[in-house]
């Protein structure tokens, strides 16, 4: 094509020059021309010039152009192979891989998102095994804490019913129950009382000496034994499927307060995991514990029936006594021995106690120095002959006069405390006994009454039940054995922690505690077993499971050997406050987070709006050179071509469109098209009026032959073209005219 054009350039120029010089156009002529103007001869170079300089420049095009395609389909690629990657993460494929490139921002920021996500995700996984964990460990303690409260009297069932309940609780294969037998403190040795493997109840008869192989070595060095690597020969799990050596043994010690009772034996084909480990030590405690009472309600019994066995043998010394009695009283100097002994006695009994004698009617006999000063009486006198019932106060004459009559028929003597009027009206309490002393034919002669004054400790006794009521009327109260076993709970006990009575005693401190605090509470526990009280807040579980706060005292009540006898805990009930305090703290905590997260948004919000900004003005500059590179290419079409909004307002208009229309820009731009037609231009024709009246649907894409009448009144015939554009919510309609008017001359 530049070829062409420079050799029609090259004979317009040889043409024009050999009219000039008047020559003929012939080669002649020409080469006359070239004699002349030896310039020619460069021009002659002007087509074959072109030819390669727009070739080379074509070629140079047709790279670049190459170039930018290929640089936009690896674009798209990447876009595309970015958007694929995406879905997988929105199906939830963590795991799905692409490689960003060193510039691709984006596709860096998602990568670094899925990688949050996988952490986000092992967390999650993590952190439901720990609760899983916990749940197991806390559903297991429940019961075997159930089995330790219902099977504790028989020390053999109830080894077997732990053995297997924790063989099967933990996936283990066989598991062993050894208990410590030390009656003899000389030949302590462990027992296997109950062995369990594969579901089915083994017996087996096994002794093991204190410090003797991995059982006697665990006890003595009270820690928990995990071997992984078993010998062959120690042990062989035997089934109806054969028989293999477990590669995994667990011992644990059964101790409580560093006191060794026994020790638990378990056999695996797999790895014991720690939470497993630490759920069959926390067990083995509450073991431990039981056991430990099993054997002090063993020895109690034990010594019970020994006491028993001491009162029958004391009773047939008490009768054969009385046959000597009998006996004796045959010969007069025993009885006159006897004599003195008595009234010594009762010289001492007179020095020491209140002492009296009724008829069995009730008439005093006798009184002594004691009773006297006493009931503030001087002398016998005052007393002598008159009824028991003047000693008596009218209120406890009712439940006294049964208890009389029964004395005075001979019944069981009386026993307990009692309280007697002064003659001034006062108070006095006793401990006093009632007596019957019969005669030689076994009637009741008189009835020796025998007391102690109590009326001051009586006095602080009250003053210290009126405290107490007073404080179980306002307070929680529960009394503990030292080892944490529930003596007495009181009424606001039994409402704030929904246990009855009977409940409560069946319930260990313990019980009432989370797992998770076990340790806090056996910290506390220690000390005020030792002596140290404790104060302070506490979290509890009730019956229904939910946990409640309490302020509380655990204190130490000790016997007259200076001995922990009970453990008392008075509290009262903070839950709403306690809650009130948490929820202020995490309220206080969540509005330190959002303000910090506020902050951080902020400069980060700062951060993309300058960037965001920096981007707008950037794509607005290219925007603006891009819409002024369209407006000059369209500016030089022989086409009219007319832009209008969604409103019908003119945006653009080109310069063949005022030579068409016969309106300058200056005119028309900013103002509805109407303008450019006649009023009655939208009743001509249905394509101009849907193009004219925003209201109508454009007819879009199609070339039409319209003709209107211009401003001016002219009449032209046009081919009309219409294109929609829309970028976001701007609208805008194009217009492309070509005049078909056929002008005569």
């Amino acid at each position: 094509m530049a070829f062409a054009l420079g050799v029609a350039f090259l004979a317009l120029g040889l043409f024009i020059q050999s009219l000039i010089n008047n020559l003929s156009f012939s080669a002649a002529g020409i080469a006359q021309i070239h004699r002349q103007i030896p310039l020619f001869y460069f021009i002659d170079l002007l087509p074959l010039m072109l030819g390669v300089v727009t070739y080379f420049i074509s070629k140079k095009y047709s790279v670049t152009l190459s170039e930018n395609f290929s640089s936009s389909e690896m674009e798209l690629s990447r876009q595309r192979r970015l958007y694929r990657f995406v879905q997988k993460l929105k199906e939830g494929d963590i795991d799905a891989e692409y490689n960003p490139e060193e510039t691709d921002v984006l596709g860096k920021a998602i990568v670094n998102l899925r990688e949050t996500l996988k952490e986000t995700k092992q967390e999650e996984f993590l952190r439901r095994k720990e609760d899983e964990q916990r749940n197991w460990s806390a559903q297991g303690l429940a019961n075997f804490g159930e089995i330790l409260r219902t099977q504790n009297n028989e020390i053999e069932e109830l080894s077997y019913l732990i053995i297997s309940n924790l063989v099967r609780y933990i996936n283990a294969n066989q598991g062993g129950f050894y208990l410590l037998d030390d009656t003899d403190e000389g030949d302590k040795f462990f027992s296997l009382t109950a062995c369990y493997a594969y579901e089915r109840r083994k017996y087996a008869d096994r002794r093991i000496d204190w410090g003797e192989g991995l059982v006697g070595a665990c006890a003595l060095e009270k820690q928990t034994t995990h071997l992984t690597k078993v010998p062959d020969s120690y042990l062989k799990i035997t089934s109806g499927l054969g028989s293999a050596n477990p590669k995994n043994i667990l011992l644990v010690p059964l101790k409580v307060n560093d006191e060794v009772h026994g020790v638990i034996e378990i056999a695996s084909f797999h790895p014991f995991e720690k939470h497993v480990v630490d759920f069959v030590e926390r067990v083995s405690e509450s073991i431990a514990s039981t056991i430990s009472s099993a054997k002090i309600n063993i020895r109690t019994a034990k010594l019970l029936r020994e006491s028993q066995e001491q009162a029958e043998t004391l009773q047939m010394q008490e009768e054969q006594m009385r046959q000597s009695m009998e006996e004796f009283q045959a010969s007069q100097e025993e009885a006159t021995r006897q004599s003195e002994n008595f009234v010594s006695f009762t010289n001492s009994v007179n020095h020491t106690l209140i002492r009296a004698e009724y008829d069995v009617k009730g008439v005093l006999l006798y009184a002594n120095t004691k009773f006297l000063n006493k009931l503030e009486y001087i002398s016998n006198s005052e007393v002598e002959g008159k009824h028991i019932s003047m000693f008596v106060n009218k209120k406890d004459r009712e439940w006294f006069d049964e208890i009389w009559e029964t004395l005075s028929k001979g019944g069981h003597h009386f026993e307990g405390d009692m309280k007697l009027v002064t003659k001034s009206g006062k108070d006095l309490w006793t401990i006093a006994t009632y007596t019957c002393v019969r005669n030689a034919s076994g009637g009741v002669e008189k009835v020796l009454f025998l007391a102690i004054d109590t009326t001051e400790k009586k006095s602080q006794s009250l003053d210290f039940e009126g405290q107490i009521e007073a404080l179980n009327r306002s307070s929680i109260k529960v009394e503990y054995t030292p080892i944490g076993d529930v003596i007495d709970a009181n009424d606001k006990f039994q409402q704030a922690f929904g246990f009855s009575q009977i409940e409560a005693k069946s319930k260990s401190v313990f019980d009432f505690f989370h797992a998770n605090d076990r340790k806090l509470i056996d910290a506390v526990w220690d000390d005020v077993s030792h002596g140290i009280p404790f104060e302070g807040q506490l979290k509890m579980i009730v019956r229904s499971g939910e946990e409640r706060w309490f302020r509380g005292t655990y204190t130490a009540v000790n016997d007259m050997y200076g001995e922990v006898a009970k453990i008392v805990f008075i509290g009262h009930d903070i839950t709403r406050e306690k809650l009130m305090e948490i929820e202020t703290q995490e309220q206080t905590e969540q509005l330190r987070r959002q303000e910090e997260m506020l902050r951080q948004n902020e400069i980060e919000l700062s951060r993309k709006l300058r960037e965001a900004k920096e981007d707008i003005k950037t794509q607005f500059k290219e925007i603006e050179r891009e819409k002024i590179r369209t407006e000059m290419t369209l500016e030089g079409f022989l086409d009219a071509i007319i832009t209008t909004d969604h409103d019908g307002i003119v945006k653009f208009y080109n310069h063949a469109a005022e030579e068409l229309f016969g309106m300058s820009k200056e005119e028309i731009l900013g103002q509805s098209i109407r303008v450019l037609f006649s009023p009655d231009a939208t009743d001509m024709d249905e394509f101009l009026a849907s193009y004219l009246d925003p209201e109508k649907p454009t007819i879009i894409g199609e070339r039409r032959e319209i003709s209107f009448t211009k401003k001016d009144g002219e009449e032209i015939n046009v081919l009309m073209l219409l294109t929609e554009a829309k970028v976001g919510r701007e609208h805008t309609i194009t217009a492309f005219v070509q005049n078909i008017s056929v002008d005569l001359f």
